[in-house]
C-alpha cells in the first residue's frame, strides 16, 4: 500500500491555511505519498467515520492562495477518555499514515504531541509535525519570526483602518476601533502604528499598574482633548480586545459586559462588541466632561481572519509546507517546523518553548519598552503631557487625570 500523510487544520483560521495545506499536499504528491485531508480537526481521529478526502495536485492547486481553510476546522481538544474510548486507530493503521501535520496554534500543538505519545504506546508510532499559526503573532517563534496569517490579517485591518481616519477627517468626528488580540496586542499595534492613530492602546502599556476601564478610557480622553489643542477636531483610537483579559472580574462587571467561555477557559470575545462596548464607555465620560465629541464604533475581528493571503504570506506559507517534507525526510518529529528570515528550515521543538510547571506555550507580548513601540508613543500619538496642562483647562478642570504618563504610571 502506498505511504500516506494525514493533515488536519485546528483552532480559528488564519490567511494562508490554505497555501500551507496545498503546498505540503504538492511537495508531498511529488514525492509518491498519498495525502488525506481530514475535516473538522481533531474531532475527526475520534469518530469511527471521519471525514476524509483524498487532495490532488489539482486540487492542491486550486487552493493554496485562497482565504479560509479548505479543510474544515475545529476547536475540539481531546480528553483522556476520548483517547481511551474513542481513538480511531484503524484509520492511521489501514491508510498506512506515516506522518501526521498539524496546522493551528498552541492548543492544536499540545495535542498532536499526545497523538503521538498515544500512538507510540499503541506500538503504531508516526511521525507529527505542526505548522504554527495565529493572527495573534504571540507564538514565540525564534528572532521575532511573524506566525504564519499575521502579515495578511494586518494588512487587511490597515485597510480598514485606514479608510476610518480618513473618514474621521472627512466628518469631524471621532472612531473606537477594536482589534483582535486574545493576549498580546501586535495586530491592534501594527494597525494604528501602519496608520498614525493618535491613540493606541494594547495590554503591554499597562506593565507598571493595573488595566481598568477608567484607565483605558482617560487614554482616549488624553488624545482628544490633545488633539483639540493642535486644532484638530478628529481622530481614532485602536482598543486590542486583549485589555479584556487583563482585567479584573469586578471591573468587566462594572462595565456591564457578561461574557460566555470557550471549552478552553477563554472569554468568547467573538460574542461581545468591544468596540461598542469601548465607545459607550468613551461617550459616558466625554457627556460628563461636557466636551463635544462624536465617536463612533468600529470592530476589526472576523473580516481579517479569511482574507485571501498576502504576498507575503503566500512565500512564507509555501516554505513552511515545503520545510515540513524537509524535516520529515530528515527524521524529525514532535516539532513544529520553522524557517528564519534566511529562508532556513529548522525544526522547533514545543518543550524548548512550553512552561516546565504549566506545560503552557507562554504568549509572545509586544515589547513595550522596546525603540519599535517606543518610537511610536514618543513620536505619533497624540496625549496630554504636564507642558499641556494649563491649555487643557479650558477643556477639563483636571488635566493631571489624562496625562498618559500619569496613567500609565511611566
Amino acid at each position: 500500500m502506498k505511504q500516506a500523510i494525514a493533515i488536519l487544520t485546528g483552532g480559528g483560521p488564519a490567511p494562508g491555511m490554505n497555501t500551507v495545506v496545498g503546498s505540503v499536499a504538492k511537495t508531498f504528491l511529488t514525492k509518491g505519498y498519498r495525502v488525506i485531508g481530514l475535516h473538522e480537526g481533531y474531532s475527526g481521529l475520534f469518530k469511527e467515520n471521519p471525514r476524509q478526502e483524498d487532495i490532488d495536485y489539482k486540487l492542491a492547486d486550486d487552493i493554496f492562495n485562497r482565504g479560509g481553510s479548505y479543510l474544515q476546522m475545529s476547536r475540539f481538544k481531546p480528553t483522556d477518555k476520548n483517547f481511551e474510548e474513542d481513538f480511531n486507530l484503524k484509520f492511521f493503521t489501514e491508510n498506512n499514515i506515516k506522518l501526521l501535520v498539524t496546522v493551528g496554534g498552541d492548543d492544536t500543538a499540545s495535542t498532536a504531541n499526545r497523538i503521538a505519545k498515544f500512538l507510540e504506546a499503541k506500538q503504531y508510532p508516526i511521525s507529527n509535525i505542526h505548522v504554527p499559526k495565529t493572527i495573534d503573532n504571540d507564538l514565540p517563534l525564534p528572532d521575532g519570526a511573524p506566525t504564519f496569517g499575521y502579515q495578511s490579517a494586518k494588512d487587511k485591518g490597515a485597510v480598514i483602518a485606514r479608510a476610518v481616519y480618513c473618514d474621521a477627517r472627512t466628518s469631524g468626528n471621532w472612531f473606537v476601533v477594536a482589534a483582535m488580540g486574545r493576549s498580546a496586542g501586535h495586530l491592534a499595534f501594527g494597525i494604528g502604528a501602519a496608520c498614525h492613530y493618535p491613540m493606541i492602546v494594547i495590554p503591554e502599556m499597562f506593565n507598571k499598574t493595573e488595566i481598568t476601564v477608567d484607565k483605558i478610557v482617560n487614554l482616549v480622553v488624553s488624545s482628544i482633548i490633545k488633539r483639540k489643542l493642535m486644532g484638530m477636531d478628529y481622530g481614532a483610537a485602536v482598543i486590542s480586545e486583549g485589555v479584556f483579559h487583563e482585567l479584573s472580574d469586578e471591573e468587566i462587571k462594572n462595565a456591564g459586559i457578561n461574557f460566555t467561555y470557550d471549552e478552553h477557559g477563554h472569554p468568547e470575545l467573538g460574542k461581545v462588541s468591544k468596540a461598542h462596548v469601548f465607545n459607550e464607555m468613551l461617550e459616558k465620560r466625554v457627556k460628563a466632561l461636557g466636551l463635544k465629541v462624536k465617536s463612533r464604533p468600529v470592530e476589526i475581528g472576523y473580516e481579517v481572519r479569511c482574507q485571501d493571503p498576502i504576498g507575503y504570506d503566500l512565500v512564507y506559507c509555501s516554505q513552511l509546507g515545503m520545510g515540513v517534507y524537509k524535516l520529515f525526510s530528515e527524521g524529525k518529529t514532535g516539532c513544529m517546523v520553522f524557517v528564519n528570515q534566511s529562508g532556513e528550515v529548522k525544526p522547533l521543538y514545543l518543550k524548548d518553548l512550553q512552561d516546565p510547571v504549566s506545560g503552557k506555550i507562554p504568549p509572545r507580548l509586544v515589547d513595550a519598552n522596546g525603540d519599535k513601540f517606543q518610537g511610536v508613543v514618543r513620536n505619533l500619538l497624540n496625549y496630554i503631557t504636564p507642558e499641556d496642562y494649563e491649555a487643557a483647562k479650558a477643556y477639563v478642570a483636571n488635566p493631571e487625570d489624562f496625562d498618559f504618563y500619569k496613567i500609565l504610571n511611566w
